[in-house]
């Protein structure tokens, strides 16, 4: 059964698996903003985390007044996957670094070798 959470508080383990990343990292991280959506949508509703941008490893002099990269987390997706609020912190943690992880150009064979994937 699917986890019952309200959305403050799922915003509220969003913002800590942010405050997790170490800042060192973390200060690295800029134009991007991260959000949360119910579901993605189609042609993969179950899909827990999205990032939308240009990686940082791909950035070159050229990159200047471009709208802001987003990370997405679904929110609902998550919760359905989840069967304590604990695992629901874990994911989230899990799915908040794996998406951060692509934005400085980390790919999925990478992530997966080091577990978050």
């Amino acid at each position: 059964m699917p986890v019952s959470m309200s959305e403050e508080r799922f915003e509220q383990l969003v913002d800590q698996a942010l405050d997790q990343i170490p800042a060192e990292l973390a200060s690295l991280v800029q134009n991007c903003v991260l959000v949360i959506e119910p579901r993605a949508s189609e042609p993969d509703p179950d899909l827990l985390g999205y990032y939308d941008g240009i990686p940082l490893s791909e950035r070159d002099s050229h990159y200047a007044g471009v709208l802001p990269d987003r990370i997405l987390i679904f929110r609902d997706a998550i919760l359905q996957l989840c069967e304590s609020e604990a695992q629901v912190v874990d994911e989230v943690r899990i799915t908040v670094w794996h998406e951060v992880a692509h934005y400085f150009g980390i790919d999925d064979e990478r992530l997966h070798d080091l577990g978050y994937a």
